[in-house]
């Protein structure tokens, strides 16, 4: 069995590598105008909606404005996501162990609790392996045409960002993305398993007993899934983006002002940032980019359970999420 579950994970990652890096890069210009818009300043606005935030990216930055903070995103893929799926697996697994000892059910199953603490347990784990490559990849993203010729890649961002602002600098932010992982992750985990549950119990669609869902419906499953988890952790993932710009003495004329001045906010931590960034901009700047994160990111995430559950059944790995 561990030598099943080690080529799993090598097939994850080797997958991860080929399919997602293609993926993700087909929705970089998507990726890059929802963080634009998220840490912009609202006294010198550039970017006012999708069409045309990707206009005028186009417009005064040509096609690699598009691109930019891409390479670092792709890197984390291969890390994030073996660790994610992996430790997935073992979180479940334990958890249904603990549950099974404490009911004293030896057939308990899984309940949308259950899948929501394991999910949450394995995107912590995978964000904060990989959040100094998404603290960077951040910082990439928003410089602009007006930015200085700061970061000239990921390796070169990260040796500043230490140097100039030590160590800690590298995890500003982390604590939003902490809390953002258990309704983002945990959600896409619970509500694509249950939904997936619901479907084949009620033998929607003519199901037969013991037959399985077809790729569409799971495709819709994981869509469903995205949307939930992705609206409802949306005002975490502004508030981190925004703290991650902190410090960054040379930062675009593009990050977030006052409401008075065009000089970047400084917040003290992830409260403060909520409170300022409400205060000086309304509630409605917590889900700025939402409409560019939407259309990039439900797909995506469909894809991704779809593509994990194809390769582990080509594997044979004999269990599931659910099990």
């Amino acid at each position: 069995m561990a030598v099943r579950l080690l080529n799993f994970v090598y097939e994850i990652v080797r997958f991860s590598f080929h399919g997602k890096h293609r993926s993700r890069t087909a929705v970089a210009p998507l990726e890059r105008l929802k963080i634009l818009l998220q840490v912009q300043n609202p006294l010198n606005p550039k970017y006012s909606g999708m069409v045309q935030g990707l206009r005028y990216i186009w417009n005064a930055e040509g096609i690699r404005g598009f691109f930019k903070g891409n390479g670092a995103n792709c890197a984390r893929i291969i890390p994030n996501s073996a660790v994610k799926f992996y430790s997935y697996e073992q979180a479940s697994s334990s958890i249904l162990w603990l549950y099974r000892r404490q009911t004293g059910d030896e057939n308990a199953e899984h309940t949308p609790f259950s899948r929501l603490a394991a999910g949450a347990c394995a995107g912590i784990i995978a964000m904060s392996a990989t959040y100094p490559m998404d603290m960077v990849r951040g910082r990439l993203t928003v410089q602009t045409e007006d930015s200085p010729n700061k970061y000239r890649g990921m390796v070169h961002g990260l040796s500043t960002i230490i140097r100039e602002e030590g160590p800690k600098a590298v995890y500003k932010g982390w604590l939003p993305s902490v809390i953002g992982v258990i309704p983002y992750v945990g959600l896409n985990f619970a509500v694509y398993e249950t939904l997936k549950d619901i479907l084949t119990k009620n033998k929607t669609f003519g199901l037969s007993d013991g037959s399985e869902l077809n790729v569409v419906t799971k495709l819709a499953c994981g869509a469903a899934a995205g949307t939930v988890g992705q609206t409802v952790a949306y005002p975490l993932d502004v508030v981190r983006r925004r703290m991650q710009m902190v410090g960054w003495k040379d930062a675009s004329p593009v990050i977030s002002g006052d409401g008075r001045i065009t000089a970047p906010v400084h917040y003290s931590g992830m409260v403060d940032a909520f409170r300022k960034t409400v205060q000086n901009e309304g509630f409605i700047a917590l889900y700025r980019g939402l409409v560019p994160n939407s259309v990039k990111v439900v797909p995506s995430i469909a894809i991704a359970f779809v593509t994990y559950e194809v390769l582990r059944d080509l594997m044979g790995v004999d269990f599931k999420i659910s099990d």
